[in-house]
């Protein structure tokens, strides 16, 4: 039990390492190319993205699950392309916290970064790709570490960590931001830069809370049902 748990955890803690490494190298101040910290942190968040896709790609994943998770992340792309004329409103978000609730923290990472990768084939592809891949990967991860300790996790529940995911997706997308186009990268700079996009996060986390409140509770039911004709069970053979 406790092996399977950690094995669980061996993927978020991971992610979790990562993201404290891309904090770790503000402190440093670490050159790369004379380029600067902007430069090594999408160095970071590129390198980080192939190794977890070959982790995925390595991992015992049915070929009918990454269709599943394919095709999810395909939709959750596709969502986010009719609402691009509207500030920061898509349920891109939504359905991958969804996602990852229902299949898991590696299967959440899977559906939130090729979203963010396809989507961007239509809005416009550049440096901001890996970050929104990275940011909405670990939305889906982190709902799938909720599903972990809450499985009975309600709407309620998955209507407020929709709501605050609006902020932290925007918070991690800031980073990019303040480290590409901000200087000198100071205190003072940096809460500059989170101040300047919160009215923006905030419509982002009242789309999120609200998509999930009218469609949540069926979207969850739909893709447990996927979930469930995906699952196979050995069972025991008369000796």
């Amino acid at each position: 039990m406790i092996v399977a748990f950690w094995r669980k955890m061996l993927f978020p803690l991971a992610l979790v390492f990562i993201l404290g490494l891309l904090l770790a190298s503000i402190k440093i101040n670490a050159l790369l190319l004379g380029q600067g910290w902007g430069l090594l942190a999408l160095l970071i968040i590129i390198i980080a993205l192939a190794l977890m896709y070959w982790g995925f790609e390595q991992g015992r994943v049915s070929s009918r699950e990454v269709a599943v998770i394919a095709m999810l992340g395909t939709i959750a792309a596709a969502g986010r392309v009719p609402f691009a004329g509207l500030p920061n409103i898509q349920p891109t978000t939504f359905m991958v916290i969804i996602s990852g609730f229902v299949f898991g923290p590696r299967a959440g990472f899977m559906v939130g970064s090729t979203a963010g990768l396809v989507s961007n084939f239509f809005l416009g592809q550049g440096p901001w790709t890996p970050w929104q891949m990275f940011a909405w990967g670990l939305a889906g991860t982190s709902a799938g570490v909720l599903k972990i300790f809450f499985p009975r996790a309600g709407n309620k529940v998955m209507t407020v960590f929709s709501f605050l995911w609006g902020y932290l997706f925007g918070w991690i997308m800031n980073l990019w931001t303040w480290t590409g186009f901000i200087h000198p990268l100071t205190w003072q700079s940096f809460v500059a830069t989170y101040a300047a996009s919160f009215w923006l996060d905030t419509i982002h986390a009242l789309g999120n809370a609200a998509f999930y409140l009218f469609f949540g509770s069926s979207f969850v039911k739909i893709l447990q049902r996927f979930r469930r004709r995906l699952e196979v069970r050995l069972l025991p053979t008369d000796s």
